[in-house]
Formats: C-alpha cells, sequence, structure tokens
C-alpha cells in the first residue's frame, strides 16, 4: 500500500498527512438531536467498514490507519459527540449508554442513507468499550468487530484496579492544558509528554491539528473535546468495562492489544474463560496509542481477521 503521507512539510518540519475529501457528509440527529457529522471514503463498492476513535481523540487523527483500507473498502468514519468535527453538546450526556445509542443511528443512518450491507466495525479505546455496549443492548449490527487495546482489564491486576486508574486519568485530564496559539504548538506540547513519545512527528502533527478547534475567528485555538468532558468519561470509563460481557455479542470479535509488558495497556476480558469467545493478539512495543505508533501493522491485523469472516 503506498504512503499517503506528502512531502508537504509544517513548521515542525515534519510531512504532514492531508486528508482526502470525504465522497459524502451525513449528518446524522442523535436521539436528542445532537448533530453527529458521519463521513465516507475510499471504494462504494467494497465490503463496509465503521470506524471510530478513543477519548479526547479523532478518527481524523488515525487517517494513517484507515487510509490503508481506501482502495478495497466502504469506509465510514465518525467522531464521538463533541469530538472532531462534531460541536461540544452538554456535559450530562457525555457518557458511555449515550455513546452507544449514538453508534447506533450512526449504523442505521448509513443503511438508511446508502443501503444496507454487512459492515465491520473498528474501533479504539473509548469507542471499543461503546461498541461492546451497543451489541449488549441492540445487537450492534456488525457482522464482525475489530477492537483496539479495549480497556477492560490491566494486566497482572485487579478489576478494582480500574477504578483508581480511572480516577487517576482524570486528574490528568483536568490539569491539562487546554489552549494553544497555534496546533504547531500543541503538536510540540504533545512531544514533551512520555505518553506520546513513540509517535513520529507526522502522527503528533495531523493529532494536533485534528484535535484543536479555533475558539473564535483569529483567537486562539482549544480541544475540540473539552478537558472536563475526557475526564468525566474516565470516571466512569472503567465501571463500564467492568461489566463487559462477551458472551452477549453475537458477531466474531478481535481484540488487537498493546504489548501487554507495557504500562498503561489492557487485556480484552476479565474473565479467562471468556478469551475463547475472542481472537486475541497484541502488537510487541506498542502502547495503548497503537493505532499511531503502527498503523501499518495494526491495518494487516486487521485486514487478516476480516478476510477469515469473508468481509475483506
Amino acid at each position: 500500500m503506498p504512503s499517503r503521507e506528502t512531502g508537504n512539510a509544517g513548521k515542525t518540519g515534519a510531512p504532514r498527512w492531508i486528508l482526502p475529501e470525504p465522497d459524502a457528509v451525513l449528518e446524522v440527529r442523535a436521539l436528542d438531536g445532537t448533530p453527529l457529522l458521519v463521513r465516507r471514503h475510499g471504494n462504494r463498492q467494497g465490503p463496509r467498514i465503521v470506524f471510530c476513535h478513543g477519548n479526547g481523540f479523532s478518527s481524523d487523527a488515525c487517517f494513517p490507519f484507515w487510509s490503508q483500507f481506501l482502495d478495497r473498502f466502504d469506509v465510514f468514519v465518525h467522531d464521538v459527540r463533541s469530538h472532531g468535527r462534531n460541536p461540544v453538546g452538554g456535559r450530562r450526556t457525555h457518557n458511555i449508554p449515550t455513546f452507544a445509542e449514538d453508534s447506533e443511528c450512526v449504523v442505521r443512518a448509513i443503511d438508511r442513507h446508502f443501503g444496507a450491507k454487512p459492515r465491520a466495525g473498528v474501533f479504539h479505546s473509548l469507542s471499543a468499550i461503546v461498541a461492546l455496549r451497543q451489541a449488549a443492548t441492540t445487537g450492534g449490527g456488525f457482522a464482525a468487530l475489530v477492537l483496539f487495546d479495549p480497556p477492560v482489564c490491566p494486566p497482572g491486576g485487579f478489576p478494582e484496579d480500574l477504578l483508581g486508574i480511572g480516577e487517576r486519568l482524570s486528574r490528568i485530564a483536568r490539569r491539562r492544558r487546554d489552549r494553544f496559539e497555534s496546533p504547531e504548538a500543541f503538536a510540540e506540547y504533545l512531544a514533551r509528554n512520555r505518553i506520546f513519545r513513540h509517535l513520529p512527528p507526522s502522527a503528533l502533527d495531523l493529532l494536533a491539528r485534528t484535535t484543536l478547534r479555533r475558539s473564535a475567528p483569529g483567537k486562539e485555538y482549544t480541544l475540540c473535546c473539552p478537558r472536563e468532558y475526557e475526564a468525566q468519561i474516565n470516571e466512569y470509563f472503567f465501571v463500564w468495562s467492568m461489566v463487559v460481557d462477551f458472551d452477549c455479542v453475537a458477531c466474531p470479535v478481535k481484540a488487537i492489544g498493546a504489548d501487554p509488558t507495557l504500562p498503561g495497556t489492557y487485556m480484552p476480558s476479565m474473565d479467562l474463560g471468556e478469551l475463547g469467545l475472542v481472537d486475541y493478539d497484541f502488537v510487541p512495543d506498542a502502547s495503548h496509542l497503537l493505532l499511531f505508533e503502527v498503523p501499518e501493522r495494526c491495518a494487516e491485523l486487521t485486514l487478516e481477521f476480516l478476510a477469515q469472516q469473508g468481509l475483506a
């Protein structure tokens, strides 16, 4: 697959990923009326993929990963409410059950507007838990799920450890700087954070450009997902992780984890007996941000699984 990275360098000197214009943009209305923007890319005749991102990020930031499916797949990407290209809504509805309802609205709208056909769901972190919640409540409507590092259980830990992890991540989110004079300044800020130390400069540049928005014309940039919203999800996120039940998921599931020997990574189940229900693999030396660090390897594993399911 040829690289979609361009030779155009930003102020940081890093080559820049240029996002293509979508073939179609669909504004989906959630049950409470919140608008959710869905973008269609790729091969309309190919098998269908629906992709969504992790907490605080955006689907556009994951373009180096999902761009590798555009030649062969009918790719739909969307953002969690109050993330990415979506407007910031109320904090009261910023929670896992609402996100699962939103996801259900998205997949039904895709079928309604573009015709129904089997679809695979490909999700990272937060959206992986949302997909499992959706599957447990409505069935989800997916022919297969590929879940990247779903935060279900810390390796060598206990389920209750997740609550402490959530509280710590919430404190970090609330202390995070949330205003920047430019995306380049944000990229430099990220580069100084050890969590992002394995991301190449081009990935940091794209992440900065796609997770910021101008607070007003000519003014500074702010996070697309306000830090209080990200912190709120971290506080309650792992409560929902602890009730994941793979017996409720009717379709085949592939869990692709980060290296379990690294801090801040997860196992796909708390019950080792459930691992028989999940096709589990991990990427050596990759962290929870594996989609940004090694997008090519993540795409290879995804394609292998979809081919096994007759969806490639």
